[in-house]
């Protein structure tokens, strides 16, 4: 069904947006040819971090220089070799790696095109903690536990919950009519790529209907909850900060 003239589901607040496929915009950046980088949320809109889809052409390929901030990457489509310190990563579908601050990488499709998620912020230490390493796994590989108690709504925490980490990047699936035990309203500051499925999701005093595709911000203490619609389930992907003072810098 072809879009009605000059409709969006989109919507920007200055505390949450809903940023749906229909209005993506690519955009040029340094050390990325060859592949297509829609900054969905960034700082410009208020955001503490970075989350970006990078759609690689066969030969396409990112250079990231080593720095102070941190990545994570989620492999949505295809294959993707990524070379660190003279290593090659190879991710498919469900791969994921955190690459620590102060480390470069060269990150490029195999084969055929190669669609990765990346969550982007600066990294901030712990004194006596030491930086993470270069980390490597797959969402198949992450054992799915119930949110508190309910087994149809399952949890998968891909990177280790260490004092370590300053982010955490996990996966939500939700069979049809699950939904969050309550209306969550904390400091944590959300990025969120919806996976599969449809559900609603409750931002502050607005109610949206979300599908596959679709991109969230939340900023600290906006109030959420999502409930899962229609016949199959509905997952997502998100990001949070964890683990530092709660003092301003």
């Amino acid at each position: 069904m072809t879009p009605l003239l000059g409709h969006t589901r989109t919507r920007f607040c200055a505390r949450h947006a809903l940023i749906t496929p229909d209005g993506h915009v690519a955009s040029r950046v340094p050390g990325i040819e060859g592949a297509r980088v829609v900054a969905h949320i960034t700082h410009a809109m208020g955001a503490g971090f970075v989350q970006s889809t990078i759609t690689f052409e066969p030969a396409g390929w990112a250079r990231l220089t080593a720095g102070p901030d941190e990545y994570v990457f989620f492999v949505q489509e295809g294959s993707i070799e990524a070379r660190i310190e003279g290593k090659i990563y190879l991710l498919t579908a469900g791969s994921y790696l955190y690459l620590p601050p102060g480390l470069g990488a060269e990150v490029h499709a195999i084969g055929a095109t190669g669609k990765l998620i990346s969550f982007q912020k600066k990294f901030v230490p712990l004194p006596d903690v030491a930086t993470p390493s270069v980390l490597v796994g797959h969402a198949h590989k992450i054992e799915a536990q119930p949110f508190l108690g309910n087994p149809k709504a399952l949890l998968q925490v891909l990177l280790p919950d260490e004092l370590s980490f300053d982010l955490a990047v996990n996966i939500f699936t939700y069979q049809p009519g699950a939904a969050l035990p309550f209306v969550e309203t904390h400091v944590m500051e959300h990025g969120l790529l919806m996976l599969a499925g449809q559900g609603i999701y409750r931002l502050e005093d607005a109610w949206y209907p979300v599908t596959a595709g679709d991109v969230i911000w939340m900023a600290p203490y906006c109030p959420q909850w999502f409930v899962a619609i229609g016949d199959t389930p509905a997952s997502y992907l998100y990001y949070k900060d964890v683990n530092r003072s709660l003092l301003a810098p």
